[in-house]
């Protein structure tokens, strides 16, 4: 998408310098290797990406999943692991909500 947009610029004679304002990479999480949690809360599919260029053997066990986004929750789905937690929805816009609510429902 960045090629054509910069090449419908230069077609329109406009001067422009390409910047890149962001770059998502994968933290070396290594040093956890043997924390455990009871949530892993996502907000990004890169982020679910990380934890299996991380931890290429990781298992959900008793972990809960959360996801906030619909792209984040499919990326999630596509990984093969349990989505226990989801926002934003009606009923939880945030994922502090969406966290609380399924704590109630759990006890």
């Amino acid at each position: 998408a960045a090629e054509a947009t910069e090449v419908f610029l230069r077609g329109q004679g406009i001067d422009f310098t390409p910047a890149v304002l962001f770059k998502t990479v994968v933290s070396d999480l290594s040093d956890l290797a043997e924390v455990f949690y009871d949530i892993i809360v996502f907000f990004s599919p890169s982020s679910v990406q990380s934890l299996f260029v991380n931890f290429p053997d990781f298992e959900q066990k008793n972990t809960r999943i959360a996801a906030f986004g619909n792209t984040t929750k499919q990326a999630i789905l596509d990984a093969g692991l349990i989505l226990d937690i989801a926002a934003p929805t009606p009923e939880a816009p945030s994922m502090t909500m969406a966290i609380e609510q399924y704590i109630k429902s759990i006890k």
